[in-house]
């Protein structure tokens, strides 16, 4: 049998298969019974959530690119017909098993809890006549149903909009069509009974309360008399579309980027629909209408049989039963900076400072740029914001600090997916205050997460540099796993300078110190990570041994890829963690038998990247905002920083190991693109409650 070729496209797992297979252990984790009750219905809600975005951007991608003709094949040569016909019936797959997980696993189990969610028909009459009467007056002035007929052509229904379609028997026409769209932005998705009409089940006498709800869709279709008086209404059905949500802004041609982006969000609402859900029980003749009103093929109509958008069961999280949920714990305060009021920059200098988000606090990050704001000797601020949330407190210390006279500068990336109205409304609100804001580059993301500080202090003016894998974003720093870097390091300072000047003003410097900067096409980052792959290579053929570790989101990219398996070849061991999608195909025979992949998918979201060449014991770790993808090495602004402090790279290390070794929450990657759960053989090991256990522990050697 002849060896197969790196030119193969074989060699590669398809991008958006290896999606759909993440999320499929997001889907398993929610029949995982070592996760608490509501916890599993937090990853059913963020199952479908994922599906919707996969959706609106990479099914939307693939659809344009068959109607207009892909002009380049990915690396593994499925062309768009072949990937979006392998998505469907994936999907589908998994659409059937996630309704059966809720009807049949995690229904029951709340009810055994004492939450109840109920079909309308099955209140008793007080409990119809109480909603009724709650629908009259909280609900139905706000709902407006649309007719289709000859002389009203058929309603527009935006993106990830809830709607039911009405069906009248009308005597003249018969069955005739009405949509009546369910605000979700003005309603809870779950309308709760109150108490005083619920009398308590008696396998519940023992809880001190019960909780009791009907979907606003369901109590909606049952009043739906109230909006067709005097008419016979057959069935109400809901339904959603998803549309394309992927902006197309041609920067070259726009005047000013934010109004550009500004226009761009708000033609998301309105993009070409690429997919259509429908309740298994709508008839065939009224999927048929709708499909053909949204130009929509058999094949991207998809039928579910328990309740439309379970992202919306995130709802459920807000319920107060803390037994239910995770155990909470407190994270650590490295360096003791749980006094707020203690001053961070003396610690600073003392050594660099290690955090591991979310084990140890978000807070002195914050506290980082509330203190720089207030202190009198700090002159200067500049930070990049990615994704910082709606409520900022970092974006809020920017402000005062340019209200209190320092020089603030911030590259807000208005590109962010999906958190573009957040970064335009915080990108106007700094503006307003003086801070001098850049919203971006033309051509390319800036996905970096670094800040610097510049303080007068005795010796002359001093640089503080926060460098992280994560954004600044108090919200997500709680739930992401993300490495983060507090350091005066004078050379590091320096080049995160020299990046700044070249995102606010005109440099060609692509080369740094001890940075790995990548920086759209003319950025060194991939050229670098190639040299350190062969680098391995070189000393596996000295007859040393080789070995190369990566922790990431995505390994993608299909030159880093291949450089992998030539170093698998030339017998370097490799050992990869990929959270995502990984188009790497391991333990093919002659090809990457010395490569392993998993992934860990738990409590938190891996995020953080740690790359680790050991380099004939001269070890090099790098970690940043980097992932080994083509959009990352090509088309935005990057950063992986060599850590040089030797205790907390022993410290990463350690949680690298520990990480990699984990046997509960890992899954192998195997070479047809599955994932099976990794064997535990002898200790269990979890990472992420190692994590919780021990959180802290790297930075006891702070001096």
């Amino acid at each position: 049998m002849s060896k197969i070729s790196l030119n193969n496209p074989g060699i590669f797992i398809n991008r958006e298969l290896s999606w759909i297979e993440f999320n499929r252990m997001v889907l398993e984790e929610a029949q995982d019974q070592r996760h608490p009750l509501l916890e599993r219905v937090k990853f059913l809600s963020i199952f479908s959530s994922n599906l919707d975005e996969f959706m609106m951007i990479r099914v939307s991608g693939l659809r344009r690119q068959k109607k207009a003709g892909a002009l380049e094949s990915p690396p593994d040569g499925l062309t768009p017909t072949q990937q979006l016909s392998a998505i469907r019936s994936e999907v589908k797959k998994q659409i059937l098993e996630s309704d059966m997980i809720w009807r049949d696993n995690l229904l029951p189990a709340l009810n055994k809890e004492g939450i109840f969610i109920h079909r309308f028909r099955e209140l008793n009459k007080k409990q119809k006549n109480f909603l009724r009467k709650y629908f009259e007056k909280e609900i139905f002035p706000a709902l407006t149903p649309m007719a289709f007929d000859p002389g009203r052509p058929f309603p527009f229904i935006s993106n990830l909009s809830l709607n039911l379609a009405v069906i009248i028997d009308d005597p003249q026409e018969g069955n005739i069509f009405s949509r009546l769209k369910i605000p979700r932005e003005t309603f809870p998705r779950l309308i709760r009974i109150p108490p005083e009409c619920i009398k308590l089940s008696e396998e519940c006498q023992d809880l001190v309360d019960e909780y009791h709800f009907v979907f606003i869709e369901d109590l909606a279709a049952a009043n739906a008399d109230l909006l067709f008086p005097e008419e016979k209404i057959v069935n109400c059905y809901p339904f959603v579309v998803s549309r394309d949500a992927d902006l197309e802004i041609e920067e070259d041609e726009a005047a000013d980027l934010l109004t550009a982006i500004e226009e761009s969000v708000e033609l998301r609402r309105i993009g070409s629909p690429v997919r259509l859900e429908v309740d298994r029980s709508m008839p065939k003749w009224v999927r048929n209408i709708l499909a053909k009103k949204f130009e929509l093929g058999s094949g991207d109509v998809y039928t579910v049989d328990e309740h439309l958008r379970k992202s919306d069961l995130m709802q459920l999280m807000d319920v107060d039963r803390p037994d239910l949920k995770d155990k909470p714990f407190l994270p650590s305060y490295p360096c003791g900076f749980e006094d707020e009021d203690k001053s961070i920059f003396p610690e600073i200098k003392k050594g660099d400072i290690l955090f591991y988000h979310p084990y140890d606090s978000f807070t002195p990050i914050v506290n980082f740029i509330r203190q720089a704001a207030e202190d009198p000797d700090v002159i200067a601020i500049k930070q990049t914001l990615y994704r910082t949330g709606p409520k900022s407190p970092i974006v809020q210390a920017l402000m005062k600090a340019r209200m209190n006279g320092k020089q603030v500068s911030v590259m807000v990336e208005l590109k962010a997916r999906f958190d573009e109205q957040n970064n335009i409304t915080w990108a106007k609100a700094l503006e307003r205050t003086g801070v001098h804001v850049v919203y971006g580059l033309m051509g390319i993301k800036v996905h970096s997460k670094m800040t610097m500080v510049v303080r007068r202090e005795k010796e002359g003016l001093e640089t503080y540099i926060h460098i992280g894998t994560g954004n600044y974003n108090p919200v997500t720093a709680r739930i992401y796993t993300d490495i983060g870097i507090m350091t005066c390091d004078r050379s590091i300072a320096s080049d995160v300078t020299d990046l700044f000047n070249a995102l606010t003003g005109h440099s060609g410097k692509r080369e740094f110190n001890d940075l790995i900067v990548s920086y759209g096409k003319t950025g060194m980052m991939k050229e670098k990570i190639l040299g350190l792959i062969e680098q391995e290579i070189e000393v596996q053929k000295q007859g040393k041994e080789g070995y190369i570790a990566f922790k990431l989101n995505q390994l993608v990219d299909p030159d880093i890829i291949i450089a992998l398996y030539k170093a698998s070849k030339a017998g370097v061991k490799i050992v990869l963690q990929v959270r995502g999608i990984c188009c790497l195909r391991p333990g093919m025979k002659d090809i990457s038998e010395n490569i392993e992949c998993t992934s860990i998918v738990g409590r938190f979201l891996e995020h953080s990247r740690i790359l680790y060449f050991r380099n004939d014991g001269n070890d090099i770790l790098l970690t940043g905002s980097a992932d080994m993808m083509q959009r990352n090495l090509n088309r935005r602004v990057e950063i992986l920083m060599e850590i040089k402090d030797e205790n907390i790279k022993s410290e990463i290390k350690k949680i690298l190991d520990v990480h990699l070794n984990d046997n509960v929450n890992s899954r192998e990657l195997r070479p047809d693109g599955s994932y099976v759960k990794k064997e535990a053989s002898g200790e269990r090991c979890d990472a992420q409650q190692w994590m919780i256990d021990h959180r802290g522990v790297w930075n006891e050697g702070h001096l």
